[in-house]
C-alpha cells in the first residue's frame, strides 16, 4: 500500500505530447517544490535558484532504446516489448497485443517454446519465465545476436494508450544519454532527466552544482499492474562515489534526478552511507522501512496512485509530505507520465544546518 492509495488522477491530467510540442521547448515544464510539508510552484527553468553551490545532481545516463518491435506468433500480430539484456545474451522480453492505434494492450506471457517471428526474417524463442510461470509478464528469450541492429532498422520506442501519437526517438531521449558499447541501454526513458537542456546545465554548474554520472538500464514497466521493478544492470562509478561522498561530508546534498537514479545510487551504499564503485545487477526495492542511506532529495516525475515507485519517494521525504505535494499537483492541474511535470522533494527548510551522517577520507 502507498501513501496515495485514496487519490485519482484524471484522465486529462495525463501529459499527451512532448513538452516541446505543447509549449517554447523541453524545458517548459512545471516544477512543484517540496520542501516538507512546505510547497511552492515553480518552472522547470527556475531550477538553479532552487538549488545551492555544493549540490550534486545524480544522473542516469542510461540511452533509451526503440525498444518495441512489431511480431508475429503463429497467426496471432504481437508486439515485442525487448527489456534487458542478460549476461548469458538472452533478452528478457514482453509480448502484447496490437492494439490498433499504436498503443498496445496486455496479453499472457509465454508460453514456452513459443516462436515469435521478427522483421527480416529473425525469431526469438521463449525459454523461461521471469518469476513464477503462472501469469510471468516478462520470458527469457534467444533472440538474433544483433538486437540492437534489429531495433536500430525496425523498433519504435515503447507507447502506452496515454500519449496520443508515436514520437521520434529523440523525444525518449535525454540530454545525459550516452551510447553504451554492448548496444544495451533502457526500455523506456529515464524520464526525470527530459527537462534538461545544455543550457540549463551550463547555468547549474556556473552556480556550483555538480553531476555525478551513473548508469541503470530499465526494463520494461506494467502500466497496468504497477509490480516491483525487476532486477536492472547499474554501473555507479568511482568518480560518482567520490563525488557524493566528498558532497555529503562537506554538508553538500545529492539530489537524485529520477528513481532509477535512486535505485543505482542505493544499491552502492553501505549501512554507514558510504558509496563505493559498483556494478552488476540490482534487486533493491527502496521502501520507507529500508530508506535511504545515500540521497537526500530527489526530481522526479508524477506517479500514479497505485505505483511503487512511491514507496521510494515516501523513503526520500516521508508520507505526508508526499501527500501534501501531490494534493497540490492535483490542484493546480499539473500533468502526469513522462512527457509531464517535474516534483522536487528537498529536505525541510526549516531544519538545522547539515549534518554529515559518517566521515570518510575519499582516498
Amino acid at each position: 500500500m502507498t501513501a496515495l492509495d485514496s487519490l485519482r488522477v484524471p484522465p486529462e491530467l495525463s501529459a499527451r505530447v512532448p513538452a516541446e510540442q505543447r509549449g517554447a521547448g523541453r524545458g517548459d515544464v512545471r516544477l512543484l517544490v517540496s520542501r516538507g510539508v512546505e510547497v511552492t510552484h515553480r518552472r522547470f527553468g527556475d531550477l538553479p535558484g532552487e538549488l545551492r553551490a555544493g549540490d550534486v545532481l545524480v544522473v542516469n545516463t542510461s540511452m533509451t532504446l526503440a525498444a518495441a518491435v512489431n511480431g508475429r506468433l503463429g497467426g496471432e500480430p504481437v508486439v515485442v516489448h525487448f527489456s534487458t539484456r542478460g549476461e548469458d545474451g538472452r533478452w528478457a522480453v514482453e509480448l502484447r497485443r496490437p492494439d490498433g492505434d499504436g498503443t498496445t494492450l496486455p496479453r499472457p506471457g509465454g508460453p514456452a517454446g513459443a516462436v515469435v517471428r521478427l522483421p527480416g526474417g529473425d525469431a526469438l524463442v521463449l525459454e523461461d519465465p521471469l518469476g513464477p510461470r503462472e501469469g510471468a509478464r516478462l520470458w527469457w528469450a534467444r533472440v538474433p545476436w544483433d538486437v540492437p541492429g534489429l531495433l536500430r532498422r525496425y523498433g519504435r520506442p515503447i507507447r502506452y494508450a496515454y500519449t496520443e501519437r508515436d514520437q521520434p526517438l529523440s523525444a525518449y531521449r535525454t540530454v545525459f544519454a550516452v551510447p553504451s558499447p554492448d548496444g544495451s541501454g533502457s526500455a523506456e526513458m529515464p524520464s526525470a532527466a527530459r527537462p534538461f537542456t545544455a543550457g540549463l546545465v551550463a547555468a547549474l554548474v556556473s552556480r556550483g552544482v555538480q553531476f555525478a554520472p551513473l548508469t541503470l538500464h530499465t526494463g520494461v514497466a506494467s502500466a497496468e499492474v504497477h509490480e516491483p521493478p525487476y532486477p536492472e544492470r547499474f554501473e555507479v562509478p568511482p568518480t560518482t562515489a567520490w563525488l557524493v561522498n566528498a558532497a555529503r561530508a562537506g554538508g553538500g546534498r545529492v539530489i537524485a534526478v529520477g528513481t532509477t537514479a535512486v535505485r543505482a545510487l542505493e544499491s552502492a551504499a553501505g549501512e554507514d552511507g558510504v558509496v563505493r564503485a559498483a556494478a552488476g545487477w540490482t534487486d533493491l526495492v527502496v521502501t520507507p522501512q529500508r530508506g535511504v542511506r545515500a540521497v537526500d532529495g530527489l526530481l522526479t516525475g508524477l506517479h500514479e496512485p497505485e505505483a511503487s515507485h512511491l514507496l521510494m519517494l515516501e523513503a526520500v521525504a516521508g508520507r505526508e509530505t508526499l501527500r501534501r505535494g501531490y494534493a497540490e499537483a492535483l490542484a493546480h492541474r499539473y500533468l502526469w507520465h513522462e512527457f509531464g511535470d517535474i516534483h522536487l522533494l528537498l529536505p525541510d527548510a526549516r531544519q538545522v544546518a547539515y549534518a554529515p551522517r559518517y566521515s570518510s577520507n575519499y582516498s
